[in-house]
């Protein structure tokens, strides 16, 4: 299966064509994805490797719809991000994808099932969803962690609570940026395989960014993105 040609039949998840990303500075362009195309069959699990400053981060961005693209097409769940404004791209992202961070970006004065609780009402699960979120970290192994605070959890929790945030809505795509950066091996194997379980029994898409080789092995595919580019033309099938 080559970067542009998913396996015959299947539906896409993500269909990237084209797309280049460019900033504006005061000694020149710099081009963070500089012409890709990437097509995404829906329920495969994809990481993305390659060295810091290579446009991964952007790559997600696009994806994910927090910036758009300079050229070339973004259609992700069958909707031309191009062709929404702020607001509806917006909806659009709290409808359909969970987003997990490096930094775990969970506010410190909430308790780990307050944050996830938090998520599920941002993202209208309803008036079961401090249910939802409780059984969430169960499965998550947390569940002698829900009244604590961040700052008395460890890395490894921290970032499982971030997955429950993510997840809590129940996505249809779920993108993480370095998930494991800042965590040791075993950690970073447990909370990504418990990461990927999670979302394949959600039947959603996965797309992760990682420097680890180890992290990727747990991926259906990979990709490696270099200077904002695809290197080679294979989508590496795990």
């Amino acid at each position: 299966m080559t970067a542009t040609q998913p396996a015959g039949g299947e539906r896409l998840a993500v269909d990237v064509r084209g797309v280049k990303r460019y900033y504006r500075t005061p000694s020149g362009d710099v081009h963070a994805v500089d012409g890709v195309d990437l097509q995404v069959s829906q329920g495969r699990a994809l990481a993305i490797m390659g060295p810091s400053g290579g446009g991964k981060s952007t790559l997600i961005a696009l994806i994910g719809a927090l910036e758009r693209a300079t050229e070339g097409t973004v259609t992700v769940l069958e909707t031309d991000l191009g062709r929404l404004d702020d607001e509806r791209r917006a909806a659009w992202r709290r409808s359909n994808v969970g987003f997990v961070f490096q930094a775990y970006d969970l506010l410190p004065f909430l308790t780990a099932l307050e944050n996830v609780a938090l998520q599920a009402g941002l993202a209208r699960v309803g008036p079961q969803g401090c249910e939802e979120s409780r059984a969430l970290l169960r499965r998550l192994e947390l569940d002698g962690h829900m009244d604590k605070l961040p700052d008395q959890l460890s890395g490894g929790q921290k970032q499982r609570v971030g997955i429950a945030r993510s997840l809590v809505g129940k996505p249809r795509l779920v993108l993480a940026d370095e998930p494991t950066g800042g965590l040791d091996t075993a950690t970073s194997a447990a909370v990504v395989r418990a990461l990927l379980d999670e979302v394949r029994r959600l039947g959603a898409t996965a797309i992760v960014v990682t420097h680890d080789p180890r992290v990727a092995e747990q991926f259906d595919e990979r990709i490696d993105l270099r200077d904002g580019r695809i290197i080679g033309d294979a989508v590496v099938r795990i």
